[in-house]
Order: C-alpha cells, then sequence, then structure tokens
C-alpha cells in the first residue's frame, strides 16, 4: 500500500513544526551551521556538516521518505543567487 505524497508546503511546514517542537530543544551550540535531514513522516534525522552525507545516511534507512532539509542556526538551508564580489 502506498502512501499519498505530500505537497513541497506540507513537507516544509511538517519539517519545521517537528524541529521547533521536538528537536531543536535537544541540540546544543556544537550543532550550529550543520545540516539536519528529517524524515517529515517519523521525526527520524541525521545531522553532518555534509548535507549530502546526512541525506544519503537518512535515504538509505527510509527510501522514498519525505525529507525535509535545513542548517542548525540558519534562516534556511542553502543561500542562491549572486553575493556582492568586489572587481569589475
Amino acid at each position: 500500500m502506498s502512501r499519498p505524497a505530500l505537497s513541497s508546503d506540507e513537507i516544509s511546514e511538517r519539517g519545521q513544526a517537528l524541529f521547533d517542537e521536538k528537536i531543536r530543544p535537544t541540540l546544543g551550540p556544537s550543532t550550529r551551521g550543520k545540516f539536519l535531514v528529517l524524515d517529515v513522516e517519523t521525526g527520524e534525522y541525521e545531522i553532518d556538516r555534509n548535507d549530502l552525507a546526512a541525506l544519503k545516511r537518512l535515504r538509505a534507512k527510509r527510501p522514498g521518505a519525505p525529507l525535509f532539509v535545513l542548517r542548525i542556526g540558519y534562516p534556511s538551508a542553502y543561500r542562491l543567487g549572486l553575493s556582492a564580489v568586489s572587481g569589475t
């Protein structure tokens, strides 16, 4: 029996809520800047400085699970766009 697919918004909302309510209170300062990959269905997660390493570990345990990624202590996991560069 397959599970119904979650929308990106549902994954984001569930992931942020799980992080804020259950995970954030248990984390220490040493995790700031690390990536957290979270299965929004089970609450299982992996933390690593390398986002792909954490993702691969959780995917190996939960193939096909809806995953939420965040960078601990930052407003977003990734920054998009150009940064200001001096020069030309």
